[in-house]
């Protein structure tokens, strides 16, 4: 009796693939959510970058000529 409940204590070849895959798959998740994070904080950078740059006040003027509208 002892040998048969060892044997149904063990995991099976088809529990321990799926073990397998479950690994895989949890680090590929963890990984893309990782990368996801670099592009965010990349993009957060650039984004303050932009707004704390002063603004070249005949730009806004030139793109409204351009654009046959009057000026401000």
């Amino acid at each position: 009796m002892t040998s048969a409940t060892l044997h149904l204590v063990a995991p099976t070849q088809t529990e321990r693939g799926l073990l397998r895959l479950a690994d895989r798959l949890t680090a590929y998740v963890e990984h893309r959510i990782s990368r996801r994070a670099e592009r965010r904080e990349l993009s957060l950078d650039l984004l303050r970058e932009q707004q704390t740059r002063r603004q070249d006040p005949r730009a806004v003027d030139h793109a409204l000529a351009q654009l046959g509208l009057t000026r401000r």
